[in-house]
């Protein structure tokens, strides 16, 4: 049974009701972030309630050390873990001497939360009876400004319903902070400095062994209406709180408001011992705009996102809803401003995968941000992993690769390989060739190839040089092999053989050789740097093209189809829909020897190379695969319904298809894999945007032109989506009546729609 508790909007996310085992649920579903730091929907004032706490600074991390009872030659020492930072804000509220705490509350009613993700702040108001038998009504709205990355606004209101009554508030920062996921209970942080002045305090922290310097500040202000009240503010402090008071007297039916200017300064982007310095400018410039200046240029802000990035959906509100909370999500994650950041898989709504970057990046992320921002977005994406070269050759030095081949990590923080379970970190090496992938999608989508002899050649040629040091000749077969890897479907380890694996190296090697050709011939000069600093020879191209022709791809003959591995058809196939459903998911039902030896598989492994390389096959052959292997999957990876749903668009399976979109939209809202808890699928919610964009809107490039071929599911009526191809912003409607294509640009454009070229001027195609 799916949580669905969440009401359709359009617009928001809502909830209504008070329910005390949803709160968890709820502090990731309405999680907030700007791209330079986020944080869950934590209540500001106390709950003794089941609560996780987390508000996270991109970029910052900490390496806890690994914890295993044996260690391996090339074993990372850490998993990099984005830190749970310091806790801005917390808003003590005491009514007549008693706490406002819900989980204590006598009652609790007319509870609602609310994400706009329209205009970006979410809002949550109650009404609680205390244990003193006082009646407060809380409203409270924040948000994560996108204009001042570093600034925080809160505006909590309390209104006296039953009796006059005495309010204190005390806004409070909390440097105490741990994460739930340490491996031994280390002390992250270390408090450096504390300071308090009038209405404003800071604390100045630092990472362990990172040495990042982060400050978080406060700043408060009372408010009556429009009126904005002085008052004496008590400070009480201790190693690592920073706590001020404001108490006022309420008459019945008065209301007051505290508004809280909050937020990080990081050595990031500052000198560590300027960082006071530069919240106290933050929050001159907070405080001078005024909360009601500060909400509206975050609604034009996120206005501005929408007019480029929204998808609209007619007729479907779940669905509808569902695309845009994923799109809203990805742009709280990554706004692109910053090469040196990167997307986790769960963005700032959870500490679980550590908020490292993994090859979703490259394979899903990337689409998303090539079409919705602009090319400078998708191409640090790309440098971020120009950048990790140097430490992605030590990672494959580290397992005794030679020569400058590169093993790009698993999670990584700072390109250094930091996952700590051996059938991922030394087996699931298909992520190497994601890195390629994304080359050449970015190539082939902006046009922009001077990426390429720029940074892209030189991570081609030390991955080139990684699969042909991998490859294995079998003397017996006469080909290479590719051994002991762990392929996309997570549910076998160390198989030899894997399809995805061995075609993705196969193909990977031979982009290199035409990308070296193509820059020999084009760019005389950055060819003559890239072999002086490769000291690549011809001789060792020509071992690349053999080990690439000669590449092992099991097929079976009889079903005419590619094999996931070896031996993969000497397991006992029994498709998913026999399986019981009280073995459901398997992943919590059977142990892993069990799932090991079984069928099942988690995710889109050989459908997954259909998918990247979907000119390399035929339709018929895509249909067969199809058939064969998703009956056996069983989707239990965030990123396996949206492969599905493209692929069952394509071969006009629009009911299947449908049905994979509405899980992958849905997924965390609905809680599909019962964990929302733990935070959101951020990267996959890529995959939800390529499961409208390239299923239903068909989109690929042909010929070096966007192509459509557009399906439209049964439950809408129409849909519609914007992309930036080449600074060019192509409108895409689809109605059951027609495909409407239309350009805004400043020169014409060639499109391909339902199989037509044609030809905008701007001008409207009908087809």
């Amino acid at each position: 049974m799916n949580q669905e508790y969440i009401l359709p909007d359009a617009w928001s996310i809502i909830e209504e009701g008070w329910n005390p085992s949803l709160v968890k649920s709820s502090e990731s579903l309405f999680s907030i972030g700007n791209g330079a730091m986020g944080q869950r929907a934590n209540f500001e004032e106390q709950y003794s309630g089941d609560t996780f706490q987390g508000s996270y600074v991109a970029g910052v991390y900490y390496p806890d050390k690994t914890r295993v009872g044996w260690w391996k030659n090339g074993y990372p020492e850490y998993f990099a873990k984005v830190l749970n930072a310091p806790n801005f804000i917390g808003i003590n509220v005491h009514v007549d001497g008693a706490v406002l705490d819900l989980a204590r509350a006598k009652s609790v009613s007319n509870y609602r939360r609310e994400l706009n993700m329209k205009e970006g702040w979410y809002e949550r108001s109650f009404e609680a009876t205390l244990e003193n038998d006082k009646v407060i009504a809380v409203k409270t709205r924040r948000f994560l400004s996108i204009v001042m990355d570093e600034l925080a606004v809160i505006n909590y209101q309390v209104t006296a319903v039953n009796d006059d009554m005495n309010i204190t508030f005390e806004p409070y920062l909390d440097a105490g902070i741990t994460n739930e996921d340490s491996n031994w209970d280390d002390a992250f942080w270390e408090i450096e400095e504390v300071a308090s002045q009038d209405h404003q305090g800071m604390i100045r922290s630092r990472t362990n062994k990172t040495n990042f310097h982060v400050a978080t500040f406060m700043q408060s202000e009372l408010w009556q209406g429009d009126e904005h009240l002085s008052y004496a503010s008590h400070v009480e402090n201790n190693e690592t709180v920073i706590k001020h008071q404001a108490t006022i007297d309420l008459a019945q039916g008065q209301s007051v408001t505290l508004r809280k200017y909050a937020g990080y300064t990081s050595s990031l982007n500052h000198d560590k011992y300027e960082l006071f310095n530069v919240a106290k400018e933050v929050l001159a410039e907070a405080t001078k705009k005024g909360y009601n200046l500060l909400l509206e240029e975050q609604a034009n802000a996120w206005e501005s996102i929408w007019e480029m990035g929204d998808i609209t959906i007619d007729g479907d509100l779940k669905a509808q809803q569902g695309i845009r909370f994923n799109i809203f999500q990805l742009n709280q994650t990554y706004l692109g401003k910053d090469s040196r950041l990167n997307i986790g898989p769960k963005g700032f709504t959870g500490e679980k995968y550590g908020g490292s970057t993994y090859w979703d990046t490259e394979a899903y992320c990337i689409p998303f941000y090539m079409a919705t921002k602009d090319q400078k977005v998708a191409r640090n994406l790309l440098k971020y992993r120009y950048e990790q070269l140097d430490k992605a050759i030590e990672n494959a030095e580290k397992l005794g690769f030679s020569n400058g081949a590169a093993l790009y990590p698993m999670v990584t923080m700072n390109g250094e390989e930091s996952h700590n379970e051996w059938e991922i970190t030394f087996e699931e090496i298909h992520r190497n060739g994601a890195m390629v992938f994304a080359i050449y999608n970015y190539v082939r989508y902006t046009g922009d190839y001077s990426y390429v002899p720029e940074m892209g050649l030189e991570v081609m040629i030390a991955i080139a040089r990684f699969w042909h040091q991998r490859a294995t000749y079998s003397q017996r077969a006469n080909k290479y092999m590719i051994l002991g890897v762990t392929g996309p479907n997570e549910y076998e380890n160390n198989v030899n053989n894997n399809w995805y694996t061995n075609y993705l190296a196969k193909w990977c090697i031979n982009q290199c050789l035409e990308h070296l050709d193509k820059v020999k011939d084009g760019y005389a000069s950055d060819y003559k740097r890239i072999i002086g600093l490769t000291h690549l020879t011809g001789s060792e191209t020509a071992s690349w093209r053999e080990v690439a022709d000669g590449m092992y791809e099991p097929y079976d003959e009889e079903l005419g189809v590619y094999l996931q591995q070896d031996g993969f058809l000497d397991k006992e196939i029994i498709p998913v829909s026999d399986l019981d459903v009280a073995h459901r998911p398997i992943n919590q039902k059977w142990s892993w020897d069990r799932i090991l030896r079984s069928c099942y598989i988690k995710q889109a492994d050989v459908l997954q190379g259909f998918y990247f390389f979907e000119d390399h096959f035929s339709k018929e052959s895509l249909e067969k695969h199809f058939d064969f292997y998703e009956p056996l999957t069983v989707h239990e990876s965030s990123l396996s319904p949206c492969v599905h749903s493209i692929q069952a668009a394509k071969l006009d399976r629009m009911d299947q298809a449908y049905e994979f979109y509405l899980r992958t939209s849905r997924l965390d809202l609905d809680d599909y894999n019962h964990e929302v808890e733990e935070g959101c699928h951020i990267t996959s919610m890529a995959g939800t945007w390529m499961s409208i964009v390239e299923g239903f809107g068909g989109l690929k490039i042909v010929d070096d032109k966007p192509s459509f071929e557009t399906k439209l599911p049964k439950e809408w009526n129409s849909f519609s989506f914007k992309i930036n191809f080449r600074d060019q912003v192509l409108t895409v409607n689809v109605s059951h009546d027609a495909t409407t294509v239309t350009a805004s640009g400043d020169q014409p454009v060639e499109v391909i729609v339902n199989g037509q070229l044609q030809e905008l001027q701007p001008q409207t195609v009908n087809v």
